[in-house]
């Protein structure tokens, strides 16, 4: 049997906009404040509330997502990942039973999928603002929808004053629904924000007092004890070949032997578990800095550059020469070479600012893009690879997400995914290849299971 780990907790909401990732992030930072070894959790596809996660709880943080992810490499990851930790805290995506169209590969990436997967209880944060008596009834709707999770309680987030509280508790009483704490409104527990969520943490100068100031609203104003004792150990895994308990026998090996990973400010959105699953396998990340103008390692076996924002340092890439003569050496040596998103942009020929200014990029692939004229691409994308490339062997299955508002002006060299999203309706999204370069827009998640 597979280990479960140590107790977990799901946060999660009614909708989008409730106030999951401040609760969240003042919980990490309280339990960790109390000494305890907290593993953090994000349910869904995305880069921007991980890294504020990892920087509340001192640990990495995971992405776990039903619809991208085999059941069991969820369960490996919440098993594993939490080895030294004393309590898991997953932070919900959208509404509790808001995701995708269709099922994916273990669920529809709904934060109700996770919890009924690993059986852990969640927490519901609500938006209590123009309401009282209503919030019980949409917590009790949200307990009742499905009788494979349980809610272990509620925090009221956005509280007026002590008598919009006094006029909201007696109804939770009357359902018989703990009520954790109540959060009275406070503009000052926010974080700025960007066109793809919020600003990156490492981009916060006083990222550790925004985070102390959380933690101690959360900890006048919520029982964190209980929520503590709420968390339950996950669900114990029988461990067979479908559901496989090593993760390091992912369906994404790594790309080579000595991987030459981009990180900077415009390279950052890389899935803290395929690093993770890399090494595992005996892979060796050899970081470097684009903005930096350094070149990948001469002597790696594969390079790849993740997402980020490329179109806000594109001016600085423009003129990286050492950056780009590394990259064209190692391309000229037919070493592998993969750019997802904001990555694939830089290994094509230019990208047009919002300005409308062009800025010469590496040019390994014959790619133009432009964010003149902002255009949302965004959803899980299920793609089968055409050629051989650092993803996979062609006609390999892999799970990934696709977020960006850049256009593709012009393409040219072989397509390399044939890909649809969710529903399994045909996306114009097909990547490129040329010679040992390849590129795609989507991230990748996971592997189709075997």
């Amino acid at each position: 049997m597979r280990p479960a780990g140590p107790p977990g907790l799901i946060i999660a909401a009614p909708r989008s906009g409730a106030g999951k990732t401040t609760v969240t992030l003042g919980l990490l930072r309280a339990l960790r404040r109390r000494g305890l070894a907290v593993q953090p959790f994000k349910c869904g596809p995305d880069y921007i509330d991980p890294a504020f996660h990892e920087v509340a709880a001192g640990h990495p943080s995971y992405n776990l997502d039903s619809w991208a992810m085999g059941a069991g490499l969820i369960a490996a990851l919440a098993a594993t990942a939490s080895m030294d930790a004393e309590i898991s805290v997953v932070e919900g995506v959208m509404g509790l039973f808001d995701g995708a169209a269709a099922r994916g590969q273990s669920g529809s990436g709904t934060t109700a999928d996770l919890a009924s997967l690993l059986g852990w209880p969640v927490v519901l944060v609500l938006d209590v603002t123009g309401q009282t008596e209503t919030a019980a009834a949409v917590a009790l709707g949200c307990a009742g929808y499905r009788d494979d999770i349980d809610i272990a309680g509620v925090i009221l987030n956005r509280v007026a004053s002590a008598r919009h509280l006094g006029l909201i508790a007696p109804a939770f009483e009357r359902i018989k629904l703990p009520v954790f704490g109540a959060v009275l409104r406070d503009e000052r527990i926010a974080l700025p924000e960007r066109h793809l969520g919020l600003v990156q943490a490492r981009e916060i100068a006083a990222i550790d007092q925004h985070l102390d100031r959380f933690a101690d609203v959360v900890d006048a104003a919520v029982d964190v004890d209980a929520i503590r004792r709420s968390a339950r150990s996950a669900k114990v895994f029988p461990a067979t070949s479908d559901e496989r308990s090593n993760e390091s026998q992912h369906h994404l090996p790594p790309p080579g032997q000595r991987i030459a990973l981009a990180q900077d400010r415009a390279f950052s959105f890389m899935y803290p578990h395929l690093l993770r699953q890399w090494r595992r396998a005996g892979a060796e990340i050899i970081p470097f800095s684009p903005l930096a103008d350094e070149a990948p390692d001469d002597s790696a076996d594969a390079v790849w550059l993740p997402g980020g924002y490329p179109e806000l340092h594109a001016g600085t890439l423009a003129s990286a020469h050492s950056f780009r003569a590394g990259l064209r050496t190692l391309a000229e040596r037919s070493i592998p070479i993969h750019g997802e998103c904001g990555g694939y942009m830089v290994l094509g020929r230019g990208l047009e600012d919002a300005d409308g200014r062009r800025h010469e990029m590496t040019g390994l692939l014959g790619l133009e893009t432009s964010f003149l004229e902002r255009k949302l691409h965004l959803g899980y994308r299920r793609a089968r690879l055409q050629r051989d490339c650092s993803l996979g062997a062609n006609g390999t299955e892999v799970f990934g997400h696709e977020f960006h508002y850049a256009s593709t002006v012009s393409v040219n060299g072989d397509s390399l995914v044939d890909c649809r999203d969710a529903s399994g309706i045909k996306v114009p999204e097909q990547g490129a290849r040329q010679g040992s370069t390849t590129g795609t827009f989507f991230h990748v998640i996971d592997g189709a299971a075997a």
